[in-house]
This record gives structure tokens, C-alpha cells and sequence, in this order.
């Protein structure tokens, strides 16, 4: 298992003396490179309210950070789901012992976009779903990809969705993101909230982030926002 925190050091080097900012940083140095993925054949249907995604992607800072720019997102809130509320703590997950994943909870409004889009999103360009119990530099079953659902609908959607990518041929390895029911989200502390947005040119978010960003812009136009959607903001205005 390794823990990103440490691992900053490797990414100065790899980077060098390259003046890393958000805008310099383009989509060929991510640490996975996007997919472009066709829309699921079966979606949720006549959805009404806001409606929530729990989605595990390896860190979710970048997971998080998709997902605050993208349009029809109400909130994106890094988190812990898989395993008990007592464990929910970074320095206990980042054991890989306790059941969790690091997890996004992304409510969203199915009137702007839908619960399939929202699994397009995260399959094309927030992770790489046939990495198995890792993702980029970290490893674990931590970082494993995982879709927890709220509603039966939401699991057929997902499996549906699974079959279709794998049956396409879309990646040159299967899927082996786990799809199982949302028995929890615990919200992460206060200093993983907004990461990517605050720390736009730390070199982890640099090179393995920003870059999935980069990605939503390009692939996803119609659905992206440059003004992301931050929990900062969220609490300032309730």
C-alpha cells in the first residue's frame, strides 16, 4: 500500500523544472489517459429531486475535482464509504484495512444531467476502471473503483452500463469496478474538501488531476463548467 502523501517528492523529479500550473499542465501528462466512451443504452428514468452518486475512483481529490466541474452537479463531497462510521478517518483508511474506499458523494439534478451521464463522466476520464485496487501511483483496496448505489434502478443502470463498455471493447483490459449498495458516506476532513481547486499546482494534483479536468473540458464540453461547484461555498451560503 502506498500513500500518496509521501509520494510528492517523486513527482518534482518527474516533472523537473517545468513552472507546473493549471494552465501548463495539458491532458497528455495525465497519469491515466482518458477514454472516450459511448453513453449508456439504459439510464434512470423520470427521475425527480436531487439525486445522489457515491463513486470510487483511487483519490478523491481528483474524483471530487471532475465532478465540481461539471455541470448539473449541486455538490461533490470527498469521503470514505465501504466500511463502519468508526473508521472513517484518512490515517485509518489510508491502511487499506477497514472497508473503505476513498468515495465522492456527487448529488445531482436529473433534470441537467443524468445518473448515465454522471457513470459516463467517471468511466471516461475521472479514473481508469481497469485498475484493480489501485489508481496511478496509489495502491490498496482503498483506491479501489467501486459504484455504490441507493436504488436498485441505480444498480441496473450501473451493471448494464459495465456490460455494455466490456461487450464494446472500449479498454483493452475488463472493468473491474465493484457495483454494490451505498450502506454509507462519511464525509472526509475538512482539509481533502476542494483540494484540487486550492492546490491547483502541488505536482500530485498537477500531474495525475488537473489533467482529468483538462480532459472534462475537452471530451465533455457541454457538460463542463469552468466555476466548479465547492463545498466552501455550499457551507458559506447555508
Amino acid at each position: 500500500m502506498t500513500r500518496r502523501l509521501s509520494r510528492f517528492p517523486m513527482y518534482v523529479a518527474a516533472i523537473g523544472l517545468l513552472a507546473i500550473s493549471a494552465i501548463a499542465v495539458t491532458p497528455s501528462l495525465a497519469a491515466e489517459d482518458a477514454v472516450v466512451i459511448p453513453p449508456p443504452a439504459v439510464d434512470v428514468q423520470n427521475a425527480s429531486g436531487i439525486q445522489t452518486a457515491v463513486l470510487a475512483g483511487g483519490c478523491f481529490w481528483g474524483v471530487q475535482g471532475v465532478f465540481q466541474h461539471t455541470k448539473g452537479i449541486v455538490s461533490a463531497v470527498s469521503g470514505y464509504s465501504g466500511g463502519k462510521k468508526t473508521t472513517a478517518d484518512y490515517r485509518m483508511v489510508s491502511t487499506g484495512t477497514t472497508g473503505h474506499a476513498e468515495s465522492v458523494e456527487v448529488k445531482f439534478d436529473p433534470k441537467k444531467i443524468s445518473y448515465g451521464k454522471v457513470l459516463q463522466i467517471f468511466f471516461s476520464v475521472a479514473h481508469d476502471p481497469t485498475q484493480l485496487n489501485r489508481q496511478g501511483p496509489d495502491t490498496g483496496t482503498q483506491y479501489r473503483s467501486a459504484i455504490f448505489t441507493t436504488s436498485d434502478e441505480q444498480k441496473n443502470v450501473a451493471d448494464a452500463y459495465i456490460a455494455q463498455l466490456n461487450a464494446a471493447g472500449v479498454y483493452k483490459k475488463p472493468i473491474v469496478t465493484k457495483v454494490g449498495p451505498l450502506q454509507g458516506f462519511f464525509a472526509a476532513e475538512a482539509y481533502h474538501q476542494d483540494y484540487l481547486t486550492l492546490h491547483p499546482t502541488q505536482p500530485y494534483i498537477a500531474y495525475n488531476d488537473i489533467p482529468k479536468v483538462e480532459n472534462l473540458k475537452k471530451i465533455f464540453a457541454e457538460n463542463y463548467s469552468a466555476k466548479p461547484t465547492l463545498v466552501s461555498d455550499i457551507k458559506a451560503t447555508n
